[in-house]
């Protein structure tokens, strides 16, 4: 029963991990509805940027502040560039331009910063310790600390802030929105901006945890169906469906993996998020309408 514990309590603080970098593509997709195929260039452009600056001895804070700033500027050329002259297109055509896009930074990173693999040290400790006869890493822990705290600030800026109505307003009719004076660039430039600095701390924590390179860049295929499972269009939903696939994809490597004779942890997600679609298109907590269409 411990060892069934354990491997849940593991799977589930992987599914917080994998909840941070949905939590990215929700804010923009509630803003523009469109899918941001390029969050995770941002998560590897962020961590690159960072581990970059503390390697040439910028203490963390001041390469934090440094890469926080970049993200917002990153976030403020895609808005002018990308978004401005594709207002009105489609939202296919906005994906495609986030898909460009994502090469470009992945690209544009590697070529200013280089292409090895660095290594992030943040003080935490990766060593498991005994809680009830249960191991459970110190990383872990502090890493699903954070992702809850950041959740806690998102919402309260999101619900009892201008802003946060604002963009409420936008998630809900956008032509409505800007027919009572909310300015739909300046919208998305703040909901980019958050999302880039979102991929700051997901690229932080992955980059800890499994060095920072190109693949975290992939990071983007393992948000794919946790945004399925909980909705594109929510939080709590990503939060939710983050906890669903970390979870079930620990346990079904544990008691299903043996069965097929290998890892079922590379696929299993996406079998569970096909099921989703078939029974709850809209997810957990998706837009209910997506279900009527």
């Amino acid at each position: 029963m411990s060892f069934f514990l354990e491997t849940l309590i593991t799977g589930l603080f992987a599914g917080l991990m994998y909840a941070l970098v949905a939590i990215g593509f929700v804010l923009i997709y509630k803003a523009s509805g469109v899918f941001n195929f390029a969050q995770g260039a941002m998560v590897f452009l962020a961590a690159l940027a960072f581990v970059t600056l503390v390697e040439h001895g910028f203490p963390f804070w001041i390469a934090f502040l440094a890469t926080a700033a970049l993200m917002v500027v990153v976030a403020i050329l895609v808005e002018a560039l990308v978004l401005r002259p594709l207002r009105n297109r489609d939202s296919l055509t906005l994906f495609m331009a986030t898909l460009g896009l994502s090469f470009v930074i992945d690209g544009t990173a590697q070529f200013f910063l280089g292409t090895d693999v660095h290594m992030l040290d943040l003080g935490i400790d990766d060593i498991a310790e005994d809680y009830a006869g249960i191991l459970i890493s110190h990383f872990d822990i502090v890493a699903s600390l954070i992702v809850v705290t950041l959740v806690a600030v998102l919402a309260i800026v999101f619900s009892k802030t201008r802003m946060g109505v604002s963009l409420r307003a936008v998630a809900d009719d956008t032509l409505a929105a800007q027919s009572i004076g909310i300015r739909l660039p300046v919208i998305w430039r703040i909901v980019w901006s958050v999302a880039g600095l979102v991929a700051l701390v997901a690229g932080l924590l992955w980059g800890a945890r499994q060095g920072v390179q190109f693949s975290l860049s992939l990071i983007t295929l393992k948000a794919l169906p946790v945004l399925i499972i909980g909705g594109f269009s929510s939080i709590p939903g990503a939060i939710a469906g983050g906890l669903i696939v970390g979870a079930s994809e620990a346990l079904a490597d544990i008691y299903l993996g043996p069965l097929v004779n290998g890892s079922v942890s590379t696929w299993f997600a996406y079998i569970l998020a096909v099921a989703f679609l078939l029974i709850r298109p809209a997810g957990l907590f998706g837009d209910r309408d997506i279900e009527r269409v």
